[in-house]
């Protein structure tokens, strides 16, 4: 099992927001990185967990568990001209753009940025490395244990 850390925008999907959809499941898609597609088509297998990070927003942080419940296919959005995530290049047979579907596992309380950089014991976590701007970055099973911990205080 592998440990990841995934963000989204509050205002494109928030925790409560998949705490509402059909079975609490939502596809990952609009991922338009390279290094992150690849996390997710190369790496990522069912059963995996993550964090659900909201970012780009006024507090942003972990707010919640989700167990990746897929491997990865094609996003639909790349093939839909009127969608933001369009991508011309992209074809049925050779697709670009991948996402996984992921569901709730539960909402934690909000453990910000400010609070996971307090921790000497994530020092090395890739969220808060200095010019990270992955939407997509694996978690090291002692990182997601000890962030696990501090949840649970």
């Amino acid at each position: 099992m592998r440990y990841w850390l995934m963000k989204s925008e509050p205002g494109d999907c928030s925790i409560d927001d998949l705490a509402g959809f059909p079975n609490q499941t939502v596809d990952w898609y609009g991922i338009r990185n390279y290094q992150a597609r690849n996390f997710m088509r190369d790496q990522m297998q069912p059963g995996d967990l993550a964090f659900f990070y909201h970012s780009n927003c006024k507090e942003p942080g972990i707010v919640g568990i989700v167990e990746i419940s897929c491997h990865a296919y094609p996003d639909r959005t790349q093939f839909d001209p009127k969608h933001k995530y369009f991508e011309p290049k992209s074809t049925l047979e050779t697709p670009r753009w991948v996402n996984v579907d992921v569901k709730l596992v539960r909402k934690t309380r909000l453990l910000n940025l400010k609070e996971l950089r307090e921790y000497p014991e994530l020092e090395h976590m890739r969220i808060l490395q200095r010019g990270n701007r992955l939407s997509i970055t694996p978690v090291d099973p002692r990182e997601w244990a000890f962030i696990n911990g501090v949840l649970a205080e």
